[in-house]
């Protein structure tokens, strides 16, 4: 039943973010349909202090929103996708510092040596 009325998107976001966000009104959503193809570009940024929340562990929170999302735009025919803007500047990953990067290359798990079994047994005598 393609073409069928259009989901409201924006309203179904944002009842699936807002439980998750502390601060709800800093949810922004922009919904653009695509006039040539049964597209739909969904881009939501909310404040960095909410993101492990709405991402959730492993990022299974916003993946079952991905899903969900999907799922309702295949029912009429449309393909669905989700961005996920940071709203303010200070949510840089940490890629972005150089400083915050190189020390996570530098420091490396110390593994014990092995003990060769020839010590061992020269132990024993």
């Amino acid at each position: 039943m393609p073409n069928a009325a259009t989901p409201d998107y924006e309203g179904l976001v944002k009842f699936l973010l807002e439980p998750f966000l502390e601060s709800p009104e800093s949810l922004r959503v922009d919904c653009e349909k695509s006039s040539s193809r049964p597209k739909v570009l969904i881009r939501i940024a909310f404040d960095s202090p909410d993101k492990g929340r709405v991402f959730g562990r492993g990022g299974r929170n916003i993946q079952a929103i991905r899903t969900a999302l999907e799922a309702i735009g295949q029912t009429v025919g449309q393909s669905v996708h989700l961005d996920i803007y940071g709203s303010d500047r200070s949510s840089r990953s940490s890629s972005d510092n150089p400083d915050r990067s190189s020390e996570r290359r530098t420091s490396k798990p110390k593994i014990p040596r092995p003990i060769s079994r020839k010590r061992d047994s020269e132990a024993l005598d």
